[in-house]
């Protein structure tokens, strides 16, 4: 009998986000196989997903908390290496935001023959920060070298990696230009999004009272409370929307922004129409009673809350930003496209889906193009390990 392959996962946490629910959606259907071991190494075993899983994958704790601070992720290089020298396994796929460059540094020092995969689920650091600068420019400026450093440090080591992956095509193109690859050397693989346990979640009851006969349509968002997501723009879109229009707005999801979403809902007199729940477990039984869900973020690499609620049936309304959302709804096939920022369109957009709804069926087989299984399958073939 074959010895079992060894396949390690690297996370930051287990937070509720995407990149998380990514990983455990391939954990979960890896863990089916018997010729793999799975190790899920994150840097703090914290967050909303922690008891979410698979029993067959051991967890290994490095206990250091991240910042988006240089010497916090330093710190991870020699507990990584730490853990190389010591567990030896075949293949670690890194889905460390901003500092997967940290695991190609680790495997240098631990001199072991693993086979790294820098898996890119965001913009390049400098890019991002410029994004979320122009979206709250009030904010205060983080005073790191970070962001001057990393491009550089990234063109030098992301090479030696055995492979680099990116969530979009978008993305991809903006890493090989960025980061003076080869063209085409960056690979995409769509995120594991769509698989039966998720449609059967979509199915469950919500005890919610907006979600009961004879109520208003609601609208959905679903993210961290950062400034990535551009809440503001998506309330304001919403009050004016909610001027012409009886309806409601749920925001599934928590971050550092609540006391300002709360105020600006005050201020904007929706109290009664706006409710931020926190995270909630089973978004997708939302997402398929919600009229649409709405993204407003200024930036992504590839929004699975979109291919989500096309799953169960939700109209969708998204901002036309960096990456994702075109690749995704096929340039407004599939859902309505606005500009990033744009208050005016986003309410429009509200409008349209309301009064002229896409058939939902279609929306469903759209989001087929995203399934754990297909994507499972190219990790494999990556690897050269066959699909069961």
């Amino acid at each position: 009998m074959n010895k079992q392959k060894r396949i390690t996962f690297l996370l930051k946490s287990l937070e509720g986000g995407g990149i998380e629910r990514v990983v455990l959606n391939l954990l979960n259907h890896l863990s089916q196989r018997d010729d793999i071991c799975l190790d899920l190494v994150v840097a703090s075993l914290t967050g909303e997903y922690l008891n979410q899983f698979p029993p067959q994958v051991r967890v290994i704790d490095l206990q250091i908390r991240i910042e988006n601070r240089s010497k916090s992720y330093l710190k991870l290089i020699p507990a990584i290496a730490k853990y190389l020298q010591k567990e030896k396994p075949d293949y670690l796929f890194s889905h460390l935001p901003i500092a997967n460059v940290i695991t190609v540094m680790s495997k240098v020092i631990a001199r072991v023959p693993v086979s790294i995969f820098l898996v890119e689920h965001t913009l390049l650091f400098n890019s991002l920060l410029q994004r979320e600068k122009r979206s709250l420019n009030d904010r205060p400026k983080r005073l790191d070298i970070l962001p001057i450093l990393l491009p550089m440090i990234m063109q030098w080591f992301y090479p030696q990696a055995n492979g680099i992956i990116a969530v979009s095509k978008g993305l991809a193109r903006e890493l090989e230009m960025s980061l003076k690859l080869k063209p085409n050397s960056v690979q995409v693989i769509y995120n594991p999004v769509i698989d039966d346990n998720l449609l059967f979640k979509s199915r469950l009851p919500i005890e919610h009272p907006w979600f009961q006969p004879n109520q208003p349509p609601v609208l959905l968002a679903i993210g961290r409370l950062t400034a990535q997501k551009d809440y503001q723009s998506l309330l304001y879109a919403f009050a004016r929307f909610r001027e012409q229009f009886p309806a409601k707005l749920l925001i599934l999801g928590e971050g550092e922004l609540r006391s300002e979403l709360e105020a600006l809902v005050s201020k904007l007199s929706l109290e009664n129409d706006v409710f931020l729940p926190g995270f909630v477990s089973n978004p997708y039984a939302y997402m398929s009673q919600a009229t649409a869900l709405v993204l407003s973020s200024v930036w992504e690499a590839l929004p699975t809350v979109l291919i989500e609620a096309m799953a169960c049936g939700c109209q969708v309304i998204s901002t036309d930003c960096p990456y994702g959302p075109d690749e995704i709804l096929e340039q407004g096939k599939y859902g309505w496209l606005v500009p990033v920022q744009d208050v005016t369109a986003l309410a429009t957009a509200m409008h349209q889906a309301l009064n002229s709804p896409i058939n939902p069926d279609k929306l469903k087989l759209r989001s087929q193009s995203f399934t754990v299984e297909q994507a499972v399958s190219n990790y494999l073939t990556i690897i050269d390990l066959k699909k069961a």
